[in-house]
């Protein structure tokens, strides 16, 4: 009896894949998805600074795609490849290369118009190098137009949800308890956040904010100093990253969800809140409106 081979699919990623973000949850779906369905899936964890690329990262880059046969499937994550085009240049005529999109490079919060557009060129490049785009909204899609894919070669694969039990809320006589789940960056807008609950110091409530403190410490930083400023620092916690057991908690305990991101390429946590069934408070940034 003949042995059938897997299918194989060789997915590039920036550092560890199992980090606690929307874009790097997505893609460990995605490789755990596909091996269940039988696919041999080797994951690439690219060292050095992304996106817009260091000596490292274009050295990992360009070694692990170097590193695979020709014709050898590829996926690779837009924070890896949307700042370095050369190398997929110099391989798009042996490899079968994938973009996964969660939002362009360009479209992130805090650059000044030099990088802006530095990012832009890049990822124009580094997009037309691919057979085709993986995005994760129907709004993401759109804005690859731009970009010059074609629309043909664009596929939408939103992220779902799991299955949750409806949030419970805070306990009797407790005062409502807001939700925060995102990154601490200037993107996620907790600056806005902060401002805003200061307008109503004088209601009852409570705050949670659980994301990474790590990924831009000074701006988190700067986010913290501005509670105590306002006077909120008992009143919001900021507790960084969380565990999946751990934040389910948090969800299940809340009132509602807020996140004032200035852009999401869809918007995870929201879809989340919603699947618990609390209202959510959000800006109308990117594909927010769409998702929610």
């Amino acid at each position: 009896m003949i042995e059938s081979v897997p299918p194989t699919l060789d997915f590039l990623v920036p550092g560890p894949l199992r980090q606690r973000t929307g874009g790097y949850l997505y893609d460990a779906r995605m490789v755990d998805g596909l091996r269940r369905l039988g696919w041999d899936v080797r994951v690439h964890n690219l060292e050095g600074t992304f996106p817009d690329g260091d000596y490292h990262a274009r050295d990992a880059l360009a070694g692990a795609l170097s590193s695979l046969p020709a014709g050898a499937r590829v996926v690779l994550d837009g924070l890896s490849m949307g700042g370095i085009p050369d190398p997929l240049r110099m391989h798009a005529g042996r490899l079968g290369m994938l973009a996964l999109v969660h939002h362009p490079l360009a479209d992130e919060s805090g650059l000044d118009a030099a990088r802006r557009a530095r990012l832009r060129t890049s990822e124009r490049d580094a997009l037309a190098q691919c057979k085709g785009v993986i995005v994760t909204s129907a709004f993401t899609a759109e804005r690859l137009t731009t970009y010059a894919v074609p629309a043909a070669r664009i596929r939408t694969v939103l992220p779902g949800t799991d299955p949750a039990p409806l949030a419970e809320g805070p306990g009797p006589g407790e005062p409502p308890a807001l939700l925060c789940v995102g990154t601490v960056i200037p993107r996620k807008g907790h600056d806005v956040l902060i401002d805003a609950l200061a307008r109503i110091r004088a209601l009852p409530w409570t705050c949670v904010c659980a994301g990474s403190l790590d990924r831009d410490p000074d701006h988190a930083r700067m986010v913290i100093e501005r509670a105590a400023r306002a006077k909120l620092a008992e009143r919001v916690r900021f507790l960084g990253e969380c565990d999946p057991d751990r934040l389910d908690a948090l969800y299940h305990r809340s009132s509602l969800f807020v996140l004032a991101s200035r852009y999401e390429g869809y918007g995870m946590a929201f879809a989340e809140a919603l699947m618990r069934g609390l209202p959510v408070i959000g800006t109308t940034g990117g594909a927010i409106p769409g998702t929610v």
